[in-house]
C-alpha cells in the first residue's frame, strides 16, 4: 500500500506532496507465468492473493499456491509445461519437487542462484512498476488490486510486451529438431 517512489513534476518552488491515508496491514502477493510456444502468441497467466492480517498467518505464496497456478496453466494451455524458475524457497520446496516428479507433463529447470535478468516475469513487474503502478497512492487494498489487474490485463492483451520481456533476457524458444532422416 505504500506508494512506490517515482519521478514527478511540480510547480517551480513547490515540492510535490503525495498524501497517503495510512498504512494498511494487509499484504498482497502476485505470482505470474509467462507462457511461450513457437508459432503461437505468448500468454500471461497470473494469480493475485490477498493475505489476511491474522497473527501467525502466512504472508507469502506457499508451494501449494504455485502448484495450483501451474495446474491452472496446464488446463488453460492444454499441453505439457516446461517451467524455468528462479531459486525462490517455495519453488525449491520438497512438496513442489515431489509434485513435479509425479507428473510427466511438467518439467522444471532452475535458473542460477541470482539471475533476475534471465527471468521474463521480472520484465512484467518492471512494466507494471513503470506503468499503472507508478506515482499512485492507493486508497485501499481494493484500489491496489483493481490497478494491478488492469495493468496485467493490459499486458495480457498485448502479447508483444511479453515477447519483449523474453527478448530482453536473451533467451530463445527453440523446438527440438527431428533426428529422422527424410526418405
Amino acid at each position: 500500500m505504500t506508494p512506490p517512489k517515482a519521478r514527478t513534476w511540480g510547480l517551480r518552488g513547490r515540492t510535490p506532496v503525495v498524501r497517503v491515508r495510512g498504512r494498511s496491514r494487509r499484504r498482497i502477493s502476485v505470482a505470474a507465468l509467462c507462457c511461450y510456444k513457437p508459432g503461437r502468441q505468448s500468454r500471461l497467466i497470473y494469480r493475485p492473493r490477498i493475505h489476511l492480517p491474522l497473527k501467525g498467518a502466512r504472508k507469502s505464496f506457499a508451494w501449494t499456491d504455485y502448484r495450483d497456478l501451474v495446474v491452472r496453466a496446464h488446463i488453460q494451455l492444454g499441453g505439457p509445461i516446461v517451467l524455468v524458475w528462479d531459486n525462490l524457497n517455495t519453488h525449491l520446496a520438497a512438496g513442489m519437487k515431489k509434485y513435479a516428479a509425479e507428473h510427466d507433463w511438467l518439467t522444471v529447470f532452475q535458473l542460477p542462484s541470482y539471475a533476475p535478468d534471465l527471468n521474463p516475469v521480472e520484465g512484467i513487474w518492471s512494466l507494471l512498476r513503470r506503468g499503472p503502478m507508478a506515482n499512485t497512492a492507493f486508497t485501499d487494498p481494493d484500489h491496489l488490486i483493481r490497478t494491478l489487474r488492469r495493468g496485467l490485463r493490459h499486458i495480457q492483451h498485448r502479447p508483444r510486451l511479453s515477447d519483449g520481456c523474453l527478448t530482453e533476457t536473451g533467451l530463445a524458444i527453440t523446438t527440438p529438431t527431428s533426428t529422422r532422416k527424410p526418405q
